[in-house]
């Protein structure tokens, strides 16, 4: 490998983009490269959180006086840039490496490269973020825990899922939904925080008016989300800071306490999750939600939820020199590229595929999946494309999270398009991962769950007292 970080050109080349380049390929390429050098060390990297949590990941590096040395840096900005986005922390302490902590602290960094991640950690925790070096044996220890999560059906409630495109809206009485809609709306580019709260109300309104009584309100929402009050979401990102402060933090839980309900709002990746367990009775499952960008959630092998963030849009998935830029993050290679809207987008013009009224990402999703249904091959290669992404992003998260079930949906999935991606990407984990094909099973929800899922998952979220509504 030499001095320099090698990207690793995978045996499965997706069909519009040559030049991909798997993270997953490169980091096994690197640690065996440091296991075979004789050059190893131990290496320990620990994210504090906001509520003294710590979350530890062991790897190895070339140590700092290896000719290799120089390999050490892009792994690890890679792999704290995972971390970072998987688990959450506003502080990371590099344990054995003093050379990598140092590039680590510069470039997460208010002027650094990551200045966005630096900013918004920050936020999240509300404390300064920070990157320290110390020696292997003063590493934090690891203090993670897990807790139980929805799956409350007694009684009349209302589900929604906040999507950047759609609010999908479920009234849900004893575990049955009785009645679903979808609603366009365009929040990330409103500056009026009003809009938000009126079109929130709006849609549990209308849900409301199909049950004989609410007992409670269940939300699922892009963006981070503790203790149902919204600390970071792309939903709101026009919104002036002053009105964020002082109306949307606590939008949900104003507009619970209007309607005189109960209600809980978590992040939708993790909505994703229960829905997957919930339907497939079963635990240990990754939701990945394709929607306007990608949500992720995780269901621990126990049935319980983590702390962490789950935040994988903006975990790298593409390690290649020119991957495509995150317009929010400005990062490069990041899973909401790749697995959303945007996605499609992007490679819509690769395949041929163009439209005279420059659509906005919606409405072009829609029309090439009404191709795809066509049997169009240009709207085919998208799919099969998102598909070989799709299959190494799974053996890449396989490093972070210990799953067995692993539940695609979103509105990428519907149509064709859900269907192609599975079948490209377990065809690529049965001749590329064997011993992952055997353990993951990877699976689509029927077409309805895999557009209100969500909505009807959240419903479950509070807790209440008493019998329910009938």
């Amino acid at each position: 490998m030499g001095n320099t970080f090698e990207l690793v050109a995978p045996e499965t080349t997706p069909p519009l983009d040559e030049g991909f380049r798997p993270a997953v390929l490169a980091n096994h390429a690197y640690l065996k490269a440091v296991e075979e050098s004789g050059d190893g060390v131990d290496v320990k990297i620990a994210l504090t959180r906001g509520d003294g949590s710590v979350s530890g990941y062991p790897t190895k590096m070339y140590a700092p006086d290896s000719a290799s040395a120089g390999a050490n840096l892009m792994y690890a900005e890679r792999l704290v840039k995972f971390l970072l986005w998987q688990r959450g922390g506003y502080k990371v302490t590099i344990a054995g490496q003093d050379q990598v902590a140092e590039h680590i602290k510069q470039v997460y960094a208010p002027d650094g490269e990551r200045a966005f991640d630096y900013k918004f950690m920050g936020g999240v925790y509300e404390k300064k973020f920070e990157v320290e070096g110390v020696a292997l044996e003063d590493c934090p220890e690891e203090q993670d825990t897990t807790q139980p999560l929805g799956r409350h059906l007694a009684g009349c409630r209302v589900g929604f899922d906040l999507g950047a495109s759609n609010r999908k809206t479920s009234a849900v009485i004893d575990g049955e939904s009785v009645w679903e809609e979808e609603v366009p709306w365009d929040p990330k580019n409103q500056e009026d925080w009003k809009y938000h709260y009126e079109g929130i109300k709006h849609s549990i309104s209308r849900a409301m008016e199909h049950l004989p009584s609410t007992d409670a309100i269940g939300g699922s929402s892009a963006g981070v989300w503790i203790n149902s009050r919204a600390l970071v979401a792309s939903l709101f990102r026009s919104i002036p800071e002053d009105d964020f402060e002082e109306h949307i933090k606590d939008i949900m839980l104003d507009i619970g306490e209007e309607f005189g309900v109960p209600i809980v709002v978590v992040n939708d990746g993790e909505v994703t999750a229960l829905a997957g367990s919930m339907s497939l009775e079963e635990n240990g499952v990754l939701g990945v939600a394709m929607g306007s960008s990608e949500a992720v959630g995780y269901v621990t092998m126990d049935g319980n939820i983590t702390g962490w963030l789950n935040e994988l849009a903006f975990a790298p998935v593409d390690y290649q020199e020119d991957a495509p830029e995150d317009e929010w993050s400005g990062d490069r290679g990041v899973g909401a590229l790749y697995f959303s809207q945007q996605a499609v987008g992007r490679l819509a013009p690769k395949a041929g595929i163009e439209f005279d009224d420059d659509p906005d990402l919606p409405i072009l999703l829609e029309r090439v999946q009404e191709l795809h249904l066509e049997d169009d091959e240009r709207a085919h290669s998208i799919f099969e494309t998102m598909g070989v992404y799709l299959g190494y992003t799974i053996a890449h998260y396989a490093d972070f999270y210990d799953f067995k079930n692993m539940l695609i949906l979103g509105g990428c999935t519907c149509g064709n398009g859900g269907p192609t991606m599975l079948e490209t990407a377990t065809d690529l984990l049965e001749r590329e991962f064997p011993a992952l094909a055997e353990k993951i099973d990877l699976m689509l929800p029927s077409e309805r769950l895999r557009r209100v899922g969500q909505a009807i998952a959240a419903a479950s979220l509070p807790e209440i007292n008493g019998g329910g509504c009938c």
